[in-house]
This record gives C-alpha cells, sequence and structure tokens, in this order.
C-alpha cells in the first residue's frame, strides 16, 4: 500500500519562491502545509492557490517552527523543505518510488545550491546531504538555530535517495551579506543562551580553516568567481558568528 506524505514548510515573506516550491511537492504530497510568520506580502495567498493548507504562527525559531509544523501534520511520513528550495524531477521520482516501496524510515538527499542564478558543483555548498524525508514518529527538529537538522530518535538505517533538492539561496551578493549579518546574529545568541564560548584563537583559525577547506580541500576553486566569493562569504560568516558570540561573553561580564 502506498504511504501517505505530508509536506511541511515554513514562511515568511517568500513570495518571490514559495510557488515555485509548491509546484515541485506536489506530484508526490498528499497534503502541504505551511505555517506562515505572519507575512506582509502574497506568501499566504499563493500558497492557498496552490492547495496548501496555512497555518499563522508567530516566529519563535528555525527548529521550534519546524517542529510546531511537524505536528499539525496528518501522516506520519514528512518531507520537509525552506521555502526557497524545489525537488528536481528526479528526487521526486525517488520519493514517489519510496511512497510506493518504503524501505526505511528516515532518507538523506543531496541538496544543491545556485548562487545568483549559477548552480554551484563544488566546495562546501555541494553535495550538501540533508535528512529530509522521514518518519516524525522517530525523529524531531534539533540543531543549532539557524541551522536546524532532523535529529532521530532511536537508531535506524538511513537510506540515501537519488535526485537533489534544488536551493534558489541568494539572488544577489547583497542578499548574501544580508543574510549572513541576520543568520550570524540568531546563532550567536542561541549559542550564548546554551553556555557555548568562544576565543580569540576560534575567531581567528576558525574562519581560515573553513576558506581553506571549501575553497581547496573541496575544490571550490572549480566554480570560478562564484567559488572564490562563496568560500570568502563563509569564512566571514564564521568570523562574524565567533565575533559576535565574544562580544556576548564580554558584555555579561560587565553587567
Amino acid at each position: 500500500m502506498m504511504i501517505k506524505l505530508s509536506v511541511t514548510i515554513i514562511t515568511k515573506n517568500e513570495e518571490n519562491n514559495i510557488g515555485r516550491c509548491l509546484d515541485s511537492v506536489k506530484v508526490v504530497a498528499d497534503e502541504i502545509i505551511v505555517v506562515d510568520s505572519f507575512s506582509k506580502d502574497k506568501t499566504v495567498a499563493i500558497s492557498q492557490s496552490k492547495g496548501a493548507i496555512v497555518r499563522q504562527e508567530e516566529f519563535r525559531g528555525h527548529i521550534e517552527q519546524k517542529d510546531f509544523a511537524l505536528h499539525l501534520a496528518s501522516y506520519d511520513h514528512i518531507l520537509s523543505l525552506d521555502a526557497d528550495e524545489v525537488l528536481s524531477d528526479e528526487l521526486a521520482r525517488s520519493i514517489l518510488d519510496i511512497k510506493r516501496n518504503c524501505r526505511a524510515e528516515a532518507f538523506t538527499m543531496n541538496r544543491r545550491a545556485f548562487f545568483c542564478g549559477k548552480k554551484i558543483r563544488f566546495g562546501l555548498w555541494y553535495p550538501d546531504r540533508k535528512l529530509r524525508l522521514f518518519n516524525r514518529q522517530f525523529a524531531k527538529w534539533g540543531g543549532i538555530n539557524p541551522h536546524d537538522k532532523v535529529v532521530l530518535t532511536r537508531n535506524l538505517a538511513v537510506k540515501h535517495l537519488k535526485g537533489d533538492i534544488l536551493h534558489y539561496s541568494y539572488n544577489s551578493l547583497e542578499d548574501c551579506e544580508r543574510k549572513r549579518d541576520y543568520f550570524s546574529s540568531i546563532y550567536a545568541e542561541f549559542l550564548f543562551k546554551a553556555g557555548r564560548r568562544t576565543s580569540l584563537f576560534h575567531i581567528l583559525v576558525n574562519p581560515v580553516w573553513d576558506f581553506f577547506h571549501g575553497y581547496f580541500l573541496r575544490l571550490g576553486f572549480l566554480d570560478g568567481y562564484y567559488g572564490l566569493f562563496i568560500s570568502i562569504e563563509t569564512a566571514r560568516s564564521v568570523f562574524t558568528k565567533h565575533l559576535k558570540l565574544y562580544h556576548l561573553q564580554k558584555a555579561s561580564l560587565n553587567n
């Protein structure tokens, strides 16, 4: 018997992305749940027009929001995507095959980023393996905001699917820099509240390692100009996260 699949997506002001995402999952979804954080654009209208069930909820964090969406689903088998992600045709076929013949309860897939419209083939961005299809009876959302991830609650065999999640991550260089500043603040605050600390050593060394790892060891240089920009931006992101955490540490000592 074919299993039923719920697709869950969280949104806020995603009118430029959500339609493309929803169109890609229609072939595999038995229901689509969109948890929207009171978007001020046409995100909700577009989602409803494409058959999604929309629930509006104040944003509490990426992990918390996705966990909330998880519990709204009617079916135990969940496919979770971000609004700026799309299933490739090959991945959609792989998921349909799983629905007909479910051989495991958790599945990973590669995520391929598009940066300013260019497909990224190397570096730390590909293959970016993600666990996004799972039985919620054996999984929950965890990780460190905003870097959420699915955490299995028991030891299960995990199968890897053919095909990619296509991630339309940044539309411009300015968009990348703006999101870096936004996400680094969330990350630093989460780490500080969790009792994690950093040092000048990490501030200086970790960004250098991330650049070397992505650009040279993972062949990011083969993506040309964008490969260089991504490697530099990744290093800057690591530097910014640790620097903001360091400032939070110092501020707490002065209070």
